[in-house]
């Protein structure tokens, strides 16, 4: 990856002080330009680059191609591995996602990369409980963060615009409470999701 440039920005550049939509529910913050324009293409050939393979699942293979680093969970055994170090190419991304989070740099201790291709999308899930914090960066087209929570009626629903170059935080209630999911999608989109580990670490896996 020699041949990018993702030095990290002039703190003025990305300020993370502008007006944001009110949050559709309460834990979920998005920000725009996180990602300036001309680093965008870079970052998706980085992420075609990184040895991306089908999402696994209990021996099903998804439409979504992913690479994790940092830790990865192995869903065909339902465990947590050690995966490889975060690149060097992703450690100015990894500093903005934590500034937006409001956590060091370290504390953001898994990075995944989704290549999604027309017609692929995510189910409806939460993050891992040994994870906390989770700052999700989109690439590519937009799509819809589909949010849900289980009620004694049914469900209540809630959904966020996720645009390309904008980044995306799930903390508290939304993390705790709510499942969410992404529609498949009719045009390529790409991301780079970083998550902190929750206080009990791996300890409770």
């Amino acid at each position: 990856m020699a041949a990018m440039s993702l030095a990290s920005p002039d703190p003025t550049l990305f300020p993370f002080d502008f007006l944001a939509p009110p949050p559709a529910v309460p834990g979920l913050v998005q920000r725009d330009a996180l990602i300036a324009p001309e680093e965008e293409n870079a970052l998706i050939a980085a992420i075609d680059a990184a040895g991306l393979a089908p999402f696994r699942f209990q021996g099903w293979l998804g439409k979504r191609l992913t690479a994790s680093f940092g830790w990865s969970y192995d869903f065909d055994r339902g465990r947590f591995e050690a995966a490889e170090p975060i690149p060097d190419w992703l450690e100015p991304i990894r500093l903005r996602a934590a500034a937006f989070a409001g956590l060091a740099p370290d504390a953001l201790v898994q990075a995944l990369l989704i290549r999604y291709d027309p017609g692929a999308g995510i189910g409806w899930h939460r993050d891992r409980p040994v994870f906390d914090r989770v700052v999700g960066i989109s690439l590519g087209h937009p799509a819809t963060l589909r949010l849900r929570r289980r009620t004694a009626a049914g469900f209540d629903r809630a959904a966020a615009l996720l645009v390309p170059r904008a980044a995306y935080l799930l903390s508290g209630e939304v993390r705790r409470d709510w499942e969410h999911s992404i529609a498949p999608l009719a045009e390529p989109r790409w991301s780079i999701t970083f998550r902190s580990l929750a206080d009990h670490g791996l300890a409770r896996r």
